[in-house]
């Protein structure tokens, strides 16, 4: 399947949350390599592996990650874990949602991280008030990028980000929600309100949580 379409940017909320002492960093989803280059500015002497499941995308981010990848992390042998083991930074970039098990990898991650060790993601929110109002119309259609994006193969809320980690022996020390300017979002969060009422939860926090449309955390060993 065709994969979410390179880009050049970085995420700069996820840049923040890297651990500027990190030394061994590895990300998962590098693309052109782009949040290397900009972390390199800030901290030079570390080495990143960028990993890419695309050869076009690792071929690219060669240009600013120490070594890069062609791997799908789910089929990684065991002799990569060993060489990962003294990893101390690992990154999803809108990364985690693509995989078949990120629990699994997470767990992974966790048996091998130094006991400093982090896990940096930026996570889609799939209780974005744009998907709940597509789905109350039955319009829900996969598209080239976005929320929606066809490669997407998992879909979390905060609520399951947050029992996700935990259950792989995490806890997010840190989190920001990513919220933009949507101006068409105040016709439908009195509606999700009244839902919320309707299911007998805090209605507050539901429309709290519809508004960010992904979450950067920070996870680090239970």
């Amino acid at each position: 399947m065709e994969q979410t379409p390179i880009h050049e940017q970085h995420n700069p909320d996820l840049l923040k949350f890297i651990p500027v002492e990190s030394k061994k960093i590895i990300e998962v989803g590098c693309s052109s390599g782009a949040l290397a280059r900009e972390f390199k500015k800030i901290s030079s002497n570390c080495y990143w592996l960028g990993i890419e499941i695309d050869s076009t995308y690792a071929e690219l981010a060669k240009r600013h990650c120490d070594e890069s990848m062609v791997l799908n992390i789910e089929n990684a042998s065991e002799n990569f874990w060993q060489e990962t083991k003294n990893g101390d930074c690992w990154i999803f970039g809108d990364t985690l949602e693509h995989l078949k098990d990120p629990w699994a990898i997470l767990k992974l991650i966790r048996a091998n991280i130094s006991k400093t060790g982090s896990v940096v993601a930026c996570i889609p929110n799939a209780q974005h008030w744009s998907l709940q109002a597509k789905l109350s119309i039955g319009d829900f259609r996969y598209e080239k990028s976005g929320l929606l994006d066809k490669t997407h193969l998992r879909w979390f809320t905060r609520q399951t980000i947050v029992e996700m980690f935990d259950q792989a022996g995490f806890e997010i020390e840190a989190g920001v929600p990513r919220i933009f300017n949507e101006p068409n979002r105040e016709l439908f969060l009195p509606i999700i309100e009244q839902m919320a009422k309707a299911a007998g939860v805090d209605p507050q926090v539901a429309v709290s949580d519809a508004l960010p449309l992904q979450y950067v955390i920070r996870g680090v060993p239970k």
